[in-house]
């Protein structure tokens, strides 16, 4: 039987903090462990990338490149898992796979802007797969084995 004035944690579970500035019998006594003087030394210090007033190697070097701000991120789905969850009755091969059984299965955790099927791993059941996007090896590795893959139509620009 357990008393509450009885219970303790497991031996090393629980470490003490180290509390500075308490005496010179601490070992971090006087200073604190900041050394002496100096900006480092005070409170309210924020010095990342300064180089004491040269200019700091982020600016030196001249920018490049860009984040297109309207990129579209997919859900990335192997052919070798989709075929494990297959086998493991998580996913029904003789229904079309679309995202909403991809997502009910825990294959994929969010449709984001759309679920790419690529090519990793084999796939041996007969599966008619409705994605936004799939790699050709993907696509040829399904129609070998008897399944299809249906993508959206490509949005053609009109032209004015």
């Amino acid at each position: 039987m357990y008393k509450l004035n009885e219970l303790s944690d497991n031996p090393g579970a629980t470490k003490k903090r180290k509390r500075v500035g308490r005496g010179p019998g601490s070992g971090t006594g006087k200073m604190g462990g900041r050394g002496i003087k100096g900006q480092k030394s005070r409170s309210g210090v924020a010095i990342n990338g300064y180089e004491g007033g040269q200019m700091p190697l982020y600016q030196r070097l001249p920018k490049r490149g860009f984040n297109k701000p309207n990129r579209k991120s997919y859900a990335v789905v192997n052919l070798g898992l989709i075929q494990k969850f297959i086998d493991e009755k998580k996913l029904d091969a003789k229904k079309p796979v679309d995202a909403a059984a991809l997502i009910a299965s825990g294959l994929v955790r969010r449709e984001l802007d759309g679920i790419r099927v690529l090519a990793k791993g084999d796939i041996t059941a007969k599966v008619d797969l409705h994605v936004a996007g799939a790699s050709k090896s993907a696509v040829e590795a399904v129609e070998k084995a008897g399944g299809s893959v249906t993508l959206p139509a490509k949005a053609e620009a009109a032209e004015a």
